[in-house]
């Protein structure tokens, strides 16, 4: 263990010598990128070749009953394999990088550069109805984070080396180089600078282009453009852009609410057991919700919806548009319970695929049902398009992300203004009830989401334990004046907290306030430390985040607050030690 530290000490020490900062993070953002793009495709391939082998022989005319089976057993084998090798967490990928960037310095474990992957692989491979996205970002940011940590870099070079791992992950997943950056500063928040920049595009760039290298330049979804933009369907993209707003609230809300059901559940046999078989039933009655979704899409892409009722009992139906707009509306309801039951059951994966299968799916259904009841001649590909832009767009909070991914995955750019106007109303829409996307609600109803908001940023990356004071000179309740004279010639401090045997904290002494008495000799023995204390109005208490910290500084003009857990006595932290320390913080994340 000494000798790996000493080499390692050694090569940073070289590194430092030869190579400048600037010039060292370039090398390690293509070292990253070529590591993220390689788990990508790794990730890709196995998921390819479960889904392959175990769906290969049906028939698209008959529903098969092993449907019903396989997403179970992917559910036992991951929750297996975290269990007996990773016994980690390793689910909400993008919630957890944010988290790490806001709260943990940007460390991620090391077991995340294999284990998010490993879990989604079995998770999809066998029907899960999620995305492999999250779990490649994840495995992609903790690459970063680590191969950062290996060279002993500071939290802003740490910061930039996951934000590169991110981005590479989603540049290699879907060849889309200028996604990967968007996704980095929009979703994972990182600020933009040419400092940052950079990097990014270089790891953007080496993972798109290993993507190419081995998988050809065939885009992800294949779509092409039968009818360009008319100017003409504006008001039914704003149409869509509201109901894909209202299908991502629903989205939002529900899979909350079912992750909140399952918790209810003691054991992980009954939640495995219980979400297994709810999954392997509503994916054998809507076979189009099995894995990531995108045969599917490709399906209505290529003007084949009627499609997404093979294998399914209700593949009579498909050639009837009002049976199929029902079943369509049964896709769009049952997808993201779902998603959600393979997570929340001990499935490993994201919510990137399902937006995009839900938004192709929406478009399909509104631009179908507006051209069967009016006669009109929408294009549905189009609509299912824009969509899958919208829904993403509000569910991520993310409009940008959404535009440029559907545009590179599709090679659908003569499309932008449609992806555009759906993107920027959809977001509109779902912003008026959810102000938190579907990965920051639970960091930021904890206090720990940071944001763009420099000032909060700061302040969200300061640890308030570790601006804990201690060197205070403390008093029983039954002290006398004379022992306050004897702690005050020992303490440099000008506070004196008063603590009962149990810790718990009943008041304090300020110098300040006994300047009339300390002189009085004869009033030594008689005046207790109880009779002259007072209790803080204001303290602070170990769970306030930083910003509540700051606000208590700002209402009370005090210059130290006691530290008080459910009573008892902690220490003091100083307006100085936090304004020292915000100073030192916001000089660690700058960008040169």
């Amino acid at each position: 263990m000494n000798q790996n530290g000493g080499f390692r000490n050694k090569i940073v020490a070289w590194r430092l010598a030869k190579i400048s900062d600037r010039q060292f993070i370039y090398i390690l953002s293509l070292v990253i990128g070529i590591f993220s793009g390689l788990a990508a495709l790794l990730l890709k391939n196995l998921i390819h070749f479960l889904g392959e082998h175990l769906t290969d022989w049906f028939t698209e005319d008959t529903p098969d009953f092993f449907l019903l089976a396989y997403p179970l057993v992917g559910i036992i084998l991951t929750v297996l394999f975290i269990k007996i090798f990773v016994k980690d967490d390793v689910g909400h990928g993008v919630s957890k990088i944010l988290l790490a960037i806001s709260r943990k310095s940007s460390r991620i474990k090391v077991h995340n550069t294999y284990s998010s992957m490993v879990a989604s692989s079995m998770t999809i491979g066998f029907g899960g109805s999620v995305g492999a996205e999250a779990p490649i970002v994840f495995t992609g940011a903790s690459i970063g984070s680590n191969l950062a940590r290996i060279f002993k870099l500071n939290y802003k070079y740490v910061t930039l080396l996951v934000g590169c791992g991110a981005a590479g992950a989603i540049s290699g997943i879907f060849k889309a180089p200028i996604t990967g950056i968007v996704f980095t500063l929009e979703v994972l928040m990182l600020d933009l600078s040419m400092a940052f920049l950079i990097p990014l595009l270089i790891s953007s760039i080496t993972a798109a282009a290993l993507s190419y290298f081995f998988m050809g330049s065939a885009v992800l979804l294949e779509f092409t453009l039968v009818s360009s933009f008319s100017v003409g369907n504006i008001i039914f993209y704003i149409l869509l852009g509201v109901f894909t707003g209202f299908i991502s609230l629903y989205f939002t809300r529900m899979a909350m609410y079912i992750e909140q059901l399952f918790n209810r559940y003691q054991t992980v046999w009954v939640k495995i057991t219980v979400g297994g078989l709810t999954l392997g039933l509503l994916i054998f009655l809507f076979p189009s919700l099995w894995g990531e979704g995108y045969s599917s899409i490709t399906k209505i892409f290529n003007g084949h919806g009627n499609d997404l009722l093979n294998n399914s009992v209700f593949y009579g139906w498909k050639d009837n548009d009002s049976l199929l707009l029902l079943v369509l509306g049964g896709i769009l309801f049952f997808k993201v319970i779902a998603m959600a039951v393979t997570t929340s059951s001990g499935g490993v994966g994201g919510i990137f695929a399902p937006s995009l299968f839900m938004g192709a799916v929406a478009g399909f259904f509104l631009s179908r049902l507006l051209n069967s009841l009016y006669g009109l001649n929408l294009p549905e590909s189009n609509f299912s398009l824009a969509g899958m832009a919208g829904v993403m767009a509000a569910v991520m909070h993310a409009p940008l992300t959404a535009i440029f991914l559907i545009a590179e995955v599709t090679g659908g750019y003569g499309l932008f203004m449609p992806l555009i106007i759906t993107s920027t109303v959809a977001y509109l829409t779902i912003i008026k009830f959810e102000p938190y996307s579907i990965y920051t609600k639970r960091l930021a109803l904890r206090g720990e989401l940071i944001t763009h908001h420099k000032d909060k940023a700061v302040l969200q990356l300061m640890e308030l334990r570790k601006l804990i004071e201690t060197d205070f000179e403390v008093l029983p309740p039954d002290a006398s004046l004379r022992d306050l004279v004897k702690a005050i010639s020992r303490s440099k401090r000008n506070l004196f907290p008063v603590v009962e045997e149990d810790g718990t904290m009943i008041g304090m002494v300020k110098l300040s306030d006994i300047t009339g008495i300390i002189f009085e000799h004869e009033l030594y023995d008689k005046i207790k430390i109880k009779d002259i204390m007072y209790m803080p109005e204001h303290f602070i208490s170990p769970d306030d985040t930083m910003e509540e910290v700051a606000e208590k500084f700002e209402s009370s003009g005090r210059f130290n607050l006691a530290v008080i857990d459910n009573g008892k006595y902690l220490g003091f932290i100083s307006r100085a030690k936090v304004f020292s320390k915000y100073r030192k913080t916001l000089q660690d994340v700058s960008n040169d």
